[in-house]
């Protein structure tokens, strides 16, 4: 496999992953896609590998921190999800 198609792959998720959230808010839901986690989460792990087959440090640990920040995201709405049904099982 060659590193530049680990890139064009790692961009094709980022892209779909953005325009599915970009679909589910033009149809007037708020919420965040789980999708976008997800779709987040293998876009920057192609990244942090495509940066490090290029040996480009900048954007190995940019792409790292966005690893970082996507994990946390799907962390903190897992657990408002997680709270928000606790508290509607309750009414």
């Amino acid at each position: 496999m060659s590193v530049d198609l680990i890139g064009w792959l790692a961009s094709a998720v980022l892209l779909a992953t953005l325009a599915r959230q970009i679909v589910k808010q033009w149809r007037g839901d708020d919420s965040l896609s789980r999708w976008l986690f997800v779709g987040q989460c293998a876009a920057s792990a192609g990244f942090v590998l495509y940066s490090l087959l290029l040996g480009n440090w900048v954007f190995t640990v940019t792409n790292a921190c966005l690893l970082l920040t996507a994990i946390v995201g799907w962390a903190i709405d897992r657990r408002r999800r997680n709270a928000s049904d606790r508290d509607g099982s309750r009414g």
